[in-house]
């Protein structure tokens, strides 16, 4: 008997949410940091400046940033494509998308406002992760409770921390120019 498989809207689906959700994300990133920015600031006098240093994104690396990480959601979907659903690295992403939807929504709450991609969490994010889960409960895979949860907890913010590092870095002027310059 052949192994029971989900269908590629349940592998491709994680890529088409990703981008409904970093399309928000994407035109609202760059403003809404620089804005909230002095408010927070203000709300946490105790945050060190190096932190608020590096929440100054431009819209280059809000760009960069989301261009990396969605290679990394494009490499799970694909995985997950290839494998009927079954792919570890798949599913790990598919858990981690669904936990940070509801990391949008705290973040939203926390702030007491708009924050990028809260529109899209609700709406998008966390109703597809269910869904696919689900789909992949129909057909006898498991998404990998506890312990993939845990692991998409303690990787979602090392891989967004990574991409927004590298992207960083991608825009950092070089050469002559830019030794110049500083």
């Amino acid at each position: 008997m052949a192994e029971a498989t989900v269908s590629k809207a349940v592998t491709w689906g994680l890529f088409a949410a990703w981008v409904a959700n970093d399309l928000e994300e994407l035109v609202t990133m760059a403003g809404w940091a620089r804005a909230a920015r002095p408010g927070l600031q203000e709300r946490f006098p105790r945050v060190p400046e190096a932190f608020w240093k590096r929440m100054e994104l431009s819209q280059r690396d809000v760009d960069v940033a989301i261009g990396l990480m969605g290679g990394v959601i494009a490499a799970a979907s694909a995985d997950g494509a290839r494998t009927g659903g079954r792919s570890p690295f798949f599913r790990s992403v598919l858990v981690g998308f669904g936990v940070h939807g509801v990391a949008h929504l705290a973040q939203s709450l926390a702030y007491r406002g708009y924050t990028p991609g809260v529109v899209t969490a609700p709406t998008v994010v966390i109703p597809y992760s269910v869904w696919a889960v689900r789909r992949l409960k129909a057909a006898g895979i498991r998404s990998g409770g506890a312990g993939a949860t845990a692991a998409a907890l303690a990787l979602l913010p090392v891989t967004v921390a990574g991409v927004h590092a590298l992207a960083h870095r991608i825009n950092r002027p070089r050469g002559r120019r830019a030794r110049a310059a500083v």
